[in-house]
């Protein structure tokens, strides 16, 4: 009897370190799981905050300094030097101010000036989808284009048709809108940066609050982004654009690399587009009418859901964009079929690096 006694007690001791073993396993399981993910997490909001510091350092100046303009009578000074173009567009000419500054700067330069400029409720939705598009397609121009050089197409020429191919847009979006009366609803805006004030204390507490704000969308759209390049979405969308970017004139040899940028942006695709051209894997002219298309439409998902925000129609900033730069893309692509290589290499394309054959015996794109 005591000895069965035993045995059962001895049993139940195994059970119980079985089940303790069990647990610290689980539980070292856990944290070997747990242990990538917060590497993960600490990295990607250390990238995003390198991102919102770069950012921060060229907003805050620009507020500021705008801000400062404003008080002492400039911008309406200036503003008429910008009337002849923003009249093209239908926009009020103080709005020209702030288009320059997106062109030299970037996205993040202008938004926050927008509405510090002319205030809301002076703004109706066509005015906001207008300038958001003009925006969309011609901003830091000295950036993003040096990027595409890099590749091979030309600076002067790549930047004239982003410049030109946003006010030709925004002239035909204005036109539509006009005739038609869509959008004439007094903007909406979900966001707004920064507004008109009359005292200073309102204006660095106003510039604080777009901070932060700024920082949660960056955080959400960088979240948003990985989670569709982990699940695979991204992938398929890419894919899906094949069809698309064919009638643009753009062949399946650079098709993944227009379909990387527009919708990562010219970083990431310009980068792509870069290494490839200096491997000769895409033909010269294909390299081109990428780095036009990505011109035209780029950041699809991050600077759509950033105008949309600020009350600009998803309709005419993504669907009429991405319309605009199929056809526009595919003119220019005739064009450049018909170029001689003498005046193609000449004045829009230029040796990337010494891994490409020589323009004499380049392919055709």
């Amino acid at each position: 009897m005591t000895t069965r006694v035993e045995v059962r007690l001895h049993g139940k001791r195994n059970i119980r370190r079985l089940e303790r073993q069990s647990r610290r396993l689980a539980v070292s399981h856990a944290k070997e799981k747990t242990v990538p993910i917060l590497t993960f997490a600490r990295r990607k909001i250390g990238e995003t905050l390198e991102i919102y510091w770069i950012l921060v350092r060229i907003m805050v100046p620009v507020i500021l300094l705008t801000e400062l303009l404003s008080r002492l009578g400039l911008i309406d000074a200036l503003a008429p030097a910008f009337g002849p173009v923003m009249s093209l567009v239908g926009l009020p000419p103080e709005l020209g101010l702030a288009w320059l500054t997106g062109l030299l700067v970037g996205m993040w330069g202008a938004i926050p000036i927008l509405f510090t400029l002319v205030p809301v409720s002076e703004l109706s939705v066509a005015d906001v989808t207008v300038f958001s598009s003009l925006l969309l397609i011609a901003h830091a121009l000295p950036l993003e284009q040096k990027i595409v050089q890099k590749a091979g197409p030309g600076l002067i020429v790549t930047m004239l048709f982003r410049a030109l191919g946003g006010l030709l847009y925004a002239f035909i979006l204005h036109r539509l809108l006009s005739a038609t009366g869509w959008l004439s609803a007094p903007a909406n805006p979900a966001w707004i940066p920064m507004s008109t004030s009359s005292d200073w204390r309102d204006v660095f507490s106003g510039l604080l609050e777009t901070m932060l704000t700024m920082l949660v969308i960056l955080l959400a759209l960088q979240c948003a982004l990985d989670i569709l390049k982990r699940t695979g979405i991204l992938d398929l969308l890419i894919t899906a654009m094949a069809p698309l970017l064919q009638l643009a004139g753009i062949k399946r040899e650079a098709g993944h690399l227009a379909a990387v940028g527009l919708f990562l942006g010219i970083s990431y695709g310009g980068g792509l587009l870069i290494r490839e051209a200096r491997s000769g894997a895409v033909s010269p002219r294909q390299v081109f009418l990428t780095c036009v298309f990505m011109g035209f439409a780029h950041s699809i998902i991050e600077d759509t859901l950033l105008v949309v925000a600020l009350g600009a129609d998803v309709g005419g900033v993504l669907v009429g964009r991405l319309v605009f730069a199929v056809i526009a893309t595919a003119v220019v692509a005739r064009i450049v079929r018909n170029l001689p290589d003498a005046t193609f290499f000449r004045w829009a394309f230029h040796n990337p690096g010494p891994a490409e054959e020589k323009p004499a015996v380049m392919r055709r794109g």
